[in-house]
């Protein structure tokens, strides 16, 4: 875990702390209804209309379990450059769903925390773009101060699964 240190970089320790936490525990929540009702989510990720059926149910048990272990692995720093790599390439790809889906007129729920159903309705999908995209932010700053400090070759494919 990144523990504050001494000197002009510990706002930057510290902020990057606070959006590891922030990000984890975004994760986490996320994944918990996800990963008690995967049928649930298995309908939200059918009416996106993206995946072919074959995906589906696959996606529906394998996402959220995703979500939890690199919502832990943020929270504790295990495998840093590798976890907020993928959390920040998964919000992409969520974002990307979210905006495809509105370019197509389709106003769903997204899925992304309660698959309830009754928590979202009325809620325009829009909304939800917003808000995830308001996750990006962290996402960013931590992909940035990760991997651009400089050194090109963190770049480099096994550099995002190191420590």
């Amino acid at each position: 875990m990144d523990l504050p240190k001494q000197g002009p970089s510990s706002g930057i320790s510290l902020l990057s702390l606070g959006a590891r936490l922030v990000l984890g525990a975004i994760f986490i929540y996320a994944s918990i209804d996800k990963i008690l009702h995967p049928e649930a989510f298995a309908k939200a990720v059918f009416n996106y209309q993206i995946l072919p059926h074959v995906f589906i149910n696959a996606t529906a048990i394998v996402l959220p379990w995703m979500e939890l272990i690199l919502g832990i692995f943020l929270i504790v720093g295990f495998l840093r450059e590798g976890s907020v790599g993928l959390v920040t390439l998964l919000l992409l790809v969520f974002l990307g769903a979210m905006a495809f889906n509105l370019a197509r007129g389709l106003n769903i729920d997204c899925g992304c925390f309660s698959n309830s159903g009754s928590e979202t309705a009325g809620i325009h999908m829009g909304w939800y773009f917003l808000r995830d995209a308001l996750f990006l932010l962290p996402a960013f700053y931590l992909f940035f101060t990760t991997f651009l400090r400089g050194n090109p070759r963190r770049w480099r494919l096994p550099c995002l699964f190191s420590k």
